[in-house]
């Protein structure tokens, strides 16, 4: 007995239509889409205390492992000061003609790890936590910016080594002292906005990850953060255009702003013109265009 086979029929073409109008008459949305941009911020805000925790969690974990234990969070960054002065202060005698040069110097190299940081964790913000990702609904800009934050929690310790070095160092405590907060506050947006575009970058990409620290150490050489830009500058003829860039360069605006508010002999003719609109400027194209770009590949985030 021979058996046959019945083909199904085709499925009407406004069979899909139906379907749509009937998830959307009982209030059903694909599994994962990807919300509207004030919705994300919603959620985003409504979460605001799973990033803050996770963050603090990250910080408290990163030394666990060490016996001097979170003592690292300043000996690390500390460290990094004694061998670029032994280097460049010494060796290289960019200390010459820089007053309080220590301070200067500790200075530069805290604020610029606070950003190397956080773009480096950022990096791998997605493509490090693919199990958290794909296990679990929430916001992925929670990510990058709970790193970003993780990393100034970190800059606070060791700000309370430096103002240590600053006394140290006979320099005076002065009003100056508050721009500190407004300097932080954009450095954070631009850094949680660097984080989230190398974030979503590092998803699709993992090995930018190892390219990423020599990329950071290039930008690092030519921040000033062992050097002052300002004299440099003065001693070469380099064109206008580079000058212009070197001065505008996030990193050193952000550096500069704060030995600015902490050193009283960096004076304001040391810090290039319109200082304050470079560090809103960056603050807002890294933050606001940093968040559009993470969000538009939402839905993307830990598939495939």
């Amino acid at each position: 007995m021979s058996q046959v086979l019945h083909t199904p029929p085709p499925a009407p073409a406004h069979a899909e239509d139906d379907l749509t109008a009937l998830a959307a008459r009982y209030g059903l949305s694909v599994s994962g889409a990807r919300p509207s941009l004030s919705q994300y911020v919603r959620q985003l805000w409504a979460r605001r205390h799973f990033i803050t925790a996770f963050a603090t969690a990250k910080l408290t974990a990163q030394y666990s492992q060490a016996k001097l234990g979170q003592v690292w969070q300043v000996a690390t960054p500390l460290l990094n000061a004694a061998v670029y002065y032994f280097i460049f202060g010494v060796l290289l005698g960019t200390k010459r003609g820089l007053a309080d040069y220590i301070p200067f110097l500790v200075t530069g190299v805290f604020v610029w790890t606070f950003t190397q940081s956080s773009i480096m964790a950022g990096t791998r913000a997605i493509s490090g936590n693919l199990g958290l990702v794909r296990a679990l609904h929430f916001p992925r800009a929670a990510l990058p910016i709970s790193f970003a934050l993780q990393q100034l929690q970190q800059l606070l310790f060791s700000m309370a080594a430096l103002v240590f070095i600053l006394f140290l160092c006979g320099v005076p405590v002065g009003l100056s002292w508050a721009l500190t907060i407004p300097t932080l506050l954009l450095q954070f947006v631009f850094n949680a906005g660097v984080s989230m575009i190398m974030a979503r970058m590092g998803a699709k990409t993992p090995d930018l990850a190892q390219l990423m620290p020599f990329i950071l150490r290039t930008w690092m050489y030519i921040s000033g953060v062992m050097f002052s830009i300002d004299k440099t500058l003065k001693n070469t003829d380099l064109p206008a255009a580079v000058k212009t860039l070197l001065e505008a360069n996030p990193a050193a605006v952000y550096i500069d702003l704060m030995r600015f508010s902490l050193i009283d002999s960096f004076h304001a003719k040391q810090l290039p013109h319109h200082v304050w609109a470079y560090a809103l400027g960056w603050a807002l194209l890294a933050g606001v265009g940093g968040f559009v770009y993470f969000w538009k590949a939402e839905e993307r985030y830990g598939r495939g």
